[in-house]
């Protein structure tokens, strides 16, 4: 059957049946999956008011109406399955052990530690690791995901735990879920002073979504007012109940500031992960893994802290980590020595990668360079073309002519630079989720993971963007480059301080708005006339005071006569004065209006700017 035609073109016209996209696609890659032509599908959507290209990345919504329209049903295909497709077409299979159960050895559990900011993530891990990550933390809040092993003895044998740390800050919300899912068993912390709190659910949610078991931390044990007793009751609220009440939750109380009972944490830990999990992979395949971290370093170049799941990682392997690939140079372990392999659960530092790769992103090892190459071009492809089609804004060709004119959208371009690919990531997150209302967008231009470099200022110079270092500076000359051509660079080493000043900044950005504040009332005891200035009311100031050139309305037997009118001349007795306060008598003349009666009210008032909240 076809649809009616466009511009003379008969269009396919389906059944209802479903065409498989991948998010960002253009009209092109609809128009090869119903053997059209591009050009009408464009035509159709003018026809349906937006104005597309056809090689131009759209969002599902447009993709979803065009299908609609030619009865179609768009699946839109989700970034893992994507990926699967994409690995399966050069015979890689993700995410699953080779071999039989003989080739399965016993991996060490992967911990995450969460929790509720300022209830001790960070010293628990200080004590677990006997160093002090706190003393480099600005703010004292975890900035970074770091991933560390430790070993612990259970049963007079040496277990090995690697434990992945999660930034407390509300602002790591997605890098904290992402690490959830990363993990084998969750240490929820909780301090016996504070109890439960917002975060402690948040994390415990997490914890939950991700399917791992629980083994909850009862902190700071020693600080007045703790009551372990408390938050074990609290706890239960939430599905957790502790093995002394007869469920099956780990509690262990602990002091990281004291260091009370931490051998007991781990040994809970391993005992959870004995009882509840099978712990195998098989070391002897292609290493395969997540990355953790990442950032550039002056001197090493790309440098990722990668957790390896399955296969063991050497020095030598080609490896992808999402769009970088590279063949690894050096590998480091969480004390900063170098390293030959890694086996499961085992975190390194992995060095000769082409770029910064982002947290979460999953990696695998390949047996040639090319191949290595072709999957990162077209995982960063899909990347691009995704953003492309999240980043358009539909417009309609109704509200096309508003959204020209100029100062009817508002918008504050950003460009994010950052020492770490988790923190420019959840920092963009953060900033694009704040509101502040309709009149106002933002839009994150770029963002990458390093030095201000003189490109990021040609690009803010291009589209009048302000340029954000989190924990880098301008390098080489884009010091002098930025100055010299009045791009706003903002440095921030901690990040809600970047929220609050972005936000203050995209408040300012609205049209300011204004409310009416009543300045004083001026009741007409006499009506002089004046061949001069015309009608020149006596009055008797009731509340307030009246000031010249202020608006004004007057009032007869409570109703309102006439509006927006001017205070134009004040006097007392024969003086011309600037205000009247209440009490005193004076004269007030309304300019060309003369429509006045004793008895009159005459209100004024002034509009001031309503400070934004």
């Amino acid at each position: 059957m076809q649809a009616p035609s466009v511009g003379g073109v008969m269009l396919p016209r389906g059944n209802g049946e479903a065409i498989r996209l991948s998010r960002g696609a253009s009209l092109t890659d609809f128009a090869e999956k119903i053997n059209a032509n591009p050009a009408s599908l464009v035509a159709v959507m003018m026809n349906l008011g937006e104005m597309v290209t056809a090689t131009q990345s759209v969002s599902d919504e447009t993709l979803q109406l065009l299908a609609g329209e030619m009865n179609y049903t768009v699946q839109i295909v989700s970034p893992e399955e994507e990926d699967r497709e994409l690995l399966e077409s050069f015979d890689i299979e993700f995410g699953e052990d080779e071999g039989s159960d003989e080739d399965l050895v016993v991996r060490p559990p992967v911990v995450t530690v969460m929790g509720h900011v300022d209830h001790g993530k960070t010293r628990l891990l200080d004590a677990i690791r006997k160093t002090n990550v706190i003393a480099g933390e600005a703010g004292g809040i975890t900035q970074h995901i770091g991933a560390y092993q430790v070993a612990t003895e259970v049963n007079d044998e040496e277990r090995k735990i690697t434990f992945i740390d999660t930034p407390g800050h509300e602002a790591f919300t997605a890098m904290r879920a992402r690490g959830a899912k990363s993990t084998d068993i969750a240490i929820l912390v909780v301090a016996a002073n504070d109890g439960v709190m917002p975060q402690t659910v948040e994390a415990l949610n997490h914890a939950k979504a991700a399917d791992v078991p629980i083994v909850v931390a009862v902190n700071k044990i020693d600080v007045e007012g703790a009551d372990p007793t408390k938050v074990r009751g609290q706890l239960t609220e939430y599905g957790l109940v502790a093995e002394e009440y007869g469920g099956d939750t780990m509690f262990v109380d602990i002091s990281a500031k004291q260091g009370l009972h931490i051998d007991s944490l781990l040994e809970a830990v391993v005992l959870t992960a004995d009882a509840s999990l099978d712990l195998r992979a098989n070391p002897h395949q292609d290493a395969q893994g997540i990355s953790i971290e990442s950032r550039l370093d002056r001197g090493r170049g790309a440098v990722a802290t990668v957790l390896v799941q399955r296969g063991t990682l050497r020095v030598g392997d080609t490896m992808v980590v999402g769009d970088a690939y590279g063949r690894v140079r050096a590998m480091l372990d969480d004390n900063g020595n170098n390293v030959a392999e890694a086996g499961p659960s085992t975190p390194v530092q992995v060095l000769g990668l082409t770029n910064v790769p982002g947290a979460g992103d999953n990696f695998l090892v390949v047996d040639e360079d090319r191949t290595a190459r072709q999957i990162a071009e077209k995982r960063a492809a899909r990347e691009r073309n995704a953003a492309f089609a999240k980043r358009t804004r539909r417009v309609s060709l109704e509200d096309l002519d508003k959204v020209l004119k100029a100062g009817e959208v508002q918008q504050l371009n950003l460009i994010i630079k950052g020492d770490a690919s988790g923190s420019v990531e959840a920092l963009e997150s953060s900033l694009l989720q704040l509101d502040v209302g309709e009149e106002v967008d933002i839009r994150v231009l770029h963002r990458g993971v390093g030095a201000v470099t003189e490109s990021d200022i040609d690009l803010a110079m291009g589209s009048d963007a302000i340029v954000i270092g989190f924990n880098v500076r301008a390098a080489g000359r884009a010091a002098q480059m930025a100055e010299r051509e009045g791009v706003d660079v903002r440095y921030y080493s901690v990040i809600y301080q970047a929220i609050e000043e972005i936000e203050a900044a995209l408040k300012g950005m609205l049209k300011p708005e204004y409310e009416e504040v009543e300045l004083g009332t001026a009741e007409i005891r006499e009506v002089f006339k004046s061949s001069k200035l015309g009608n020149i009311a006596g009055v008797l100031i009731r509340s307030g005071e009246v000031k010249r050139n202020t608006k004004a309305r007057l009032v007869r037997d409570g109703k309102v006569i006439a509006e927006n009118l001017n205070i134009e001349g004040l006097r007392r007795f024969k003086d011309d004065v600037t205000e009247i306060r209440e009490g005193y008598e004076g004269g007030i003349n309304l300019g060309n209006f003369n429509d006045i009666k004793v008895d009159d009210v005459i209100a004024t008032y002034e509009m001031r700017e309503k400070p934004r909240v």
